[in-house]
């Protein structure tokens, strides 16, 4: 079987991670002029070289958990008013529906994420799935608020890693080129899923309970468990120098990947070793080593082989090593900007709107309260024509620079968004404060979520490519610091601004948070290199670099 990808690739890292080395050789396979990042090797079971329409589809999979995940923990913002009226609370109280679900959200990980690190994506997936639809259809039959709350955390649990696991996958299956595109992809159906609140105003709008929109999401729960099963196939994979088919076994001759390794650049020789490129050794392995494509019924057997490289005790001990990369700068960006976008920006639509546009001089319709979402919508579909900007943006910087990429290359297609979003909130803020026309909400919301994409996506990407460390342990950290940052912000909100009202605190208490953690775009495309490599050379780096898994890494 002639393998689908070049095996030839001479790109490697330099002594900085995240400086990439993509100078193609004559005859090798090429993307916007760049080699092949990561090397994949002629197995076929390699994840690199499974067809483009499996990874799509593994690519959609997640994606719809993505959403419906988001819609089912953030939809029911819009009952808040009906939950305080049926269970006997307050509108605080009723809100605790949300954000105590969005809480748990984000600390599942702390088990999922080691789980899948150990035991494999495949079947950590299916288990949540399993685990989300059981919370979703418990909720639909809930009576009373305890019941409701237990529920809503059960799917909250289940559904948290669909935060991390699209983002492992797109690193496990797509190679450096693709990355941004295909993170947009992931962020437009989490983002997406924040237009919840919409169909559950249309569900109350069209007569219906509150119970059906969590059967709804029962139904598609189901669909997608379905989906995974047969699609979705286990993508830990531990690359390794194989040797490419001869031209009497596959038609296709390929050079040994041995010649992949070019010297260092001097100004980085004084890097760490446990960040120098290791050059790769001729395989011994004789053509007849590469092995068969796994069958159908392995592909779809649930439980894959566990990972030998990590001990138990050492999965255990992942939460509490995540917890060093709040030391890394571009870890921590990612956390603080989906923390602010989510807590700030995000539960500020979704509180407040559903209860000005019911009150005077507005006086909509409670079953409409949720039409909020429509902006959303719009937002993330005006940001769709721009997913592979920052790819493109940083293969044409990377051919300026001689074939080289540095991971900051893609950071300058946030300049637009730096100003949209503080733009929108501060709309937002003073349309609440000043009762201008419903229309100034929805241009205020769908320009904040515009931005956001573009910053969920980027900065993420960016955090990815630029330390060369353990993935897994990453996104805990990600997955814990934005929830708990989203949470604290949401959890007195309301009783924030009904005490010092829509300016005070949405214009000017969160607008000046948002417009520090944009402006921090600057500092990293001026400075980002300089920190990777202070990053590189400390003690930090030492310390990550004993939980790398051997050909795991980006």
């Amino acid at each position: 079987m002639a393998v689908r990808h070049d095996v030839r690739s001479h790109a490697h890292e330099e002594g900085v991670p995240g400086t990439v080395n993509l100078q193609a050789q004559e005859g090798e396979e090429m993307h916007y002029g760049q080699a092949l990042y990561p090397v994949p090797s002629a197995d076929p079971n390699d994840p690199l070289q499974w067809p483009a329409w499996k990874k799509h589809m593994i690519m959609f999979c997640c994606c719809a958990f993505s959403f419906l995940g988001i819609s089912a923990l953030l939809g029911p913002a819009t009952y808040i008013g009906v939950w305080s009226a049926e269970f006997g609370v307050d509108p605080n109280t009723a809100a605790g529906l949300v954000n105590y679900p969005n809480l748990i959200f984000g600390f599942g990980n702390f088990i999922l994420i080691p789980l899948y690190r150990k035991i494999g994506r495949r079947p950590v997936m299916l288990l949540s799935l399993i685990a989300y639809a059981a919370g979703v259809i418990g909720a639909a039959e809930a009576t009373t608020y305890s019941g409701l709350m237990g529920a809503r955390i059960v799917h909250g649990f289940g559904s948290g890693v669909c935060e991390a696991l699209p983002v492992q996958l797109v690193n496990d299956i797509f190679f450096l080129h693709e990355r941004g595109k295909k993170l947009g992809w992931y962020t437009i159906a989490l983002c997406l899923g924040a237009t919840g609140p919409m169909f559950a105003g249309f569900m109350l709008a069209a007569g219906y309970s509150w119970h059906l929109f969590f059967y709804v999401e029962f139904a598609f729960a189901g669909a997608l468990l379905i989906l995974a099963f047969f699609f979705v196939e286990e993508s830990m994979y531990f690359r390794k120098p194989i040797p490419p088919p001869s031209s009497t076994n596959s038609g296709t001759h390929l050079p040994p990947t041995s010649s992949s390794t070019t010297p260092k650049a001097e100004t980085e020789e004084t890097i760490s070793s446990e960040h120098e490129h290791k050059e790769q050794q001729p395989p011994s392995h004789p053509p007849a080593s590469i092995p068969p494509r796994k069958t159908l019924l392995h592909q779809l057997r649930p439980w894959g082989a566990t990972d030998p490289s990590t001990p138990w005790r050492t999965a255990l001990a992942m939460p509490l090593r995540s917890f060093t990369y709040l030391l890394v700068p571009s870890t921590l960006w990612v956390i603080t900007t989906y923390g602010i976008f989510i807590g700030l920006c995000g539960f500020s639509f979704n509180f407040v709107f559903p209860l000005k546009i019911v009150a005077p001089p507005y006086n909509w319709p409670a079953t409409n309260s949720g039409l909020h979402a429509l902006a959303t919508l719009i937002g993330f579909a005006c940001a769709v024509p721009f997913l592979p900007t920052s790819d493109m943006l940083a293969a044409r910087l990377t051919k300026r620079n001689g074939g080289v990429r540095e991971a900051e290359m893609r950071l300058g297609v946030l300049a637009g968004a730096v100003l949209a979003a503080p733009a929108g909130q501060v709309l937002f803020g003073v349309a609440a404060a000043r009762d201008l026309h419903w229309a100034c909400y929805f241009v205020a919301i769908g320009l904040t979520q515009w931005a956001g994409y573009f910053f969920f996506t980027v900065t993420l990407a960016y955090a990815v490519d630029s330390h060369n460390a353990s993935l897994s342990e990453q996104l805990i950290i990600m997955s814990l610091g934005k929830q708990a940052i989203s949470f604290g912000f949401s959890l007195e909100l309301l009783n924030w601004i009904l005490r010092h009202g829509y300016l005070t605190i949405v214009v000017g208490a969160f607008v000046p948070i948002l417009v520090v953690n944009c402006l921090m775009v600057v500092v990293f495309i001026v400075w980002g290199k300089r920190m990777r490599v202070a990053t590189a050379r400390s003690w930090v780096a030492r310390y990550h670099a004993r939980t790398i898994v051997e050909g795991e890494g980006h």
